[in-house]
């Protein structure tokens, strides 16, 4: 999974960035925009770029994420066959796990980035789904293809998943943890996100 390092993390991949080119934007590449303008300001603000700031930086950060990802909608995806089976407390736990884990694995890689270059190519519309393409041309003229895969829920567009070159992150995760519920047990998987997150 090189390449989620490399972008620092897709979920705030037009941070810090040189350029933004937009090609064209319908309603969901405007959502993505949209967010991405609400924390490059909170990542640019003066005010926040102290050390002892920092937990105040990323809470907000973690704000306006969370306006944009359908974190039960990314959860219910990556356990797959194995979320009908749990209980109500156990899918909450299990999706406050799982956006600890994305916001630890990939947070604190964001800030320190820039130098690329990311152009909106555009989106697709089917009914309540999207596709939002990106193309994010590195230092070293290296191009990645990003697509960010939305779901309209309650009016406004959300993200469920993100393909990093054809990877799907929701894809990679579904298979780890399918792996370990096959050969243990979800209280396994919750002990091991647990570990992941500091919160054992």
């Amino acid at each position: 999974m090189k390449k989620y390092g490399i972008v620092a993390g897709i979920i705030l991949v037009t941070l810090a960035l040189v350029g933004t080119y937009l090609v064209y934007a319908g309603e969901p590449t405007d959502q993505i925009k949209k967010t991405t303008d609400k924390i490059i300001e909170i990542v640019k603000n003066p005010a926040l770029k102290a050390l002892d700031k920092e937990p105040e930086r990323r809470r907000l950060i973690r704000k306006a994420v969370d306006e944009v990802f359908d974190w039960e909608e990314m959860a219910k995806r990556t356990l797959g066959r194995h979320w009908r089976r749990r209980s109500e407390p156990e899918k909450e736990e299990f999706i406050y796990l799982f956006g600890k884990l994305l916001e630890r694995t990939y947070l604190d890689k964001v800030e320190g980035y820039s130098g690329e270059k990311v152009i909106y190519i555009g989106d697709r519309v089917e009914g309540n789904y999207a596709l939002v393409k990106v193309k994010i041309l590195t230092k070293q003229d290296t191009e990645i293809r990003v697509l960010y895969r939305m779901k309209k829920k309650a009016g406004k567009w959300m993200v469920y998943d993100i393909s990093i070159e054809g990877v799907s992150l929701i894809n990679n995760y579904r298979t780890q943890f399918n792996n370990i519920l096959v050969r243990s047990s979800f209280k396994r998987l919750i002990e091991k996100l647990k570990a992941k997150v500091g919160e054992s």
